[in-house]
């Protein structure tokens, strides 16, 4: 069972005692992702995340904040997404004080040196150019950006060149004094731990100050983005599509039916557009409709990689198989397989203490309220196949439908 606790500075602390393992996870969570950035500092936040990694007090440089996880075997890492960014560390339960000992002294005490600043802007345009020659990648961002538009929700965490070669050591402390403070992050610890311990330690060593959040987001303008297709002409052995539409907010009554509707057209290797597109038609080799949610709108696509040749045949077909799910009310037996795969991969996913922090972590941290996976398990069981059809008309109408592709799509036009 978890366990929240508020510390006099206003920093929430999630805990999960878990039977049965040796490890812990150590995550923290902060509203800090590429929503809160405008234009002139499109990719600060992703930047930002590499810099904590670059040195601090305790751990003076990024051989030593390494050289700490990897002498007790540890794995640590980190990721920025559109509503928040996180850094996690997981060891044996043994090593807990070193996990926290490096995530507080990283995220509280972050020097942002000048110099490591120059040496950094080198890897993350090699990233950025890693992601331009990689159009799984790119497709995936081009659809975002059609759907949402020419505000944060549409622009890819990367950022821009120009701001990657210009951002200085003020910029990141700035930014970073705005969004990193107690009442706008979430320390979640799930194991094997002892929770007197736990908070204990947390509250000696993740000294925010008491600080608020001083930096917000906009809402969503859905009138910004218009168009319906985005094709990027680039010499490819295969063209990657995706085609999907807007979808649902997290929050939203319909969010289950969503995950349902999303796992019978494409989630599994049974799914109705493996089956159709590939094993049917033998048009693609990866074929996968998945949604992302955010806190006020969110995306349902199905995304392949197509023989170059038959791009728009396998559109057609992803096209069909909308048509089909809207047409038709789904059987009995093929939502219970629906619903039963989301519960199985939910069991198996929480099994590890990094994605049990996560869950925890992530509804507290933008809802204010933790969601318990008996909670999820209750909202996929009372999905009805009603449900799926009525929320697959009202997302996925052909006029609703937007295409992002990658390759020479000249016949797409």
């Amino acid at each position: 069972m978890h366990k929240k606790t508020v510390l006099e500075n206003g920093l929430r602390v999630i805990t999960q005692k878990s039977a049965g393992t040796k490890a812990v996870t150590v995550l923290i969570l902060c509203g800090a992702g590429s929503r809160y950035e405008d234009q002139s500092i499109r990719g600060i936040s992703h930047f930002l995340e590499h810099m904590f990694f670059k040195g601090a007090n305790r751990y003076k440089n990024a051989k030593e904040v390494s050289e700490a996880i990897d002498s007790v075997g540890g794995e640590f890492n980190a990721f920025t997404g559109k509503e928040y960014a996180g850094y996690f560390v997981k060891v044996a339960s043994e090593h807990f004080e070193t996990a926290a000992d490096v995530l507080s002294d990283m995220l509280v005490n972050a020097k942002f040196d000048s110099h490591e600043i120059e040496k950094e802007r080198g890897v993350i345009l090699e990233e950025f150019n890693m992601y331009q020659d990689t159009p799984m990648y790119q497709v995936g961002w081009d659809f975002e950006n059609l759907l949402f538009g020419e505000q944060p929700m549409g622009w890819d965490e990367i950022g821009t060149k120009e701001l990657i070669k210009s951002v200085t050591h003020e910029d990141f402390l700035k930014y970073k004094n705005s969004l990193y403070t107690a009442d706008n992050c979430v320390v979640c610890v799930a194991g094997n731990i002892d929770e007197k311990k736990v908070i204990k330690t947390i509250e000696e060593k993740f000294n925010f100050g008491n600080e608020k959040r001083s930096r917000g987001f906009e809402g969503f303008k859905p009138d910004l983005a218009k168009d319906l297709k985005k094709l990027h002409i680039k010499k490819t052995e295969q063209t990657h599509i995706v085609c999907g539409a807007r979808g649902i907010p997290e929050g939203h009554a319909d969010h289950y039916v969503e995950q349902v509707l999303s796992t019978i057209l494409g989630g599994n290797m049974s799914s109705r557009m493996f089956m159709a597109v590939r094993e049917e038609k033998g048009l693609c080799y990866y074929v996968k409709t998945e949604t992302d949610n955010y806190t006020d709108c969110g995306a349902i696509s199905t995304r392949a990689g197509v023989d170059v040749n038959r791009a728009v045949l396998a559109i057609d077909a992803i096209k069909a198989e909308y048509a089909r799910i809207c047409d038709e009310v789904v059987s009995e037996k093929e939502l219970s397989k629906g619903k039963e795969f989301i519960k199985g991969k939910i069991a198996l996913r929480l099994e590890d203490s990094e994605e049990m922090a996560h869950l925890l972590g992530k509804y507290e941290l933008l809802y204010g309220k933790i969601k318990t996976v008996e909670e999820i398990v209750r909202g996929v069981d009372a999905v009805t196949a009603e449900d799926v059809q009525r929320v697959a008309r009202e997302l996925l109408a052909p006029e609703n439908l937007r295409i992002a592709a990658i390759g020479p799509v000249e016949g797409l036009r």
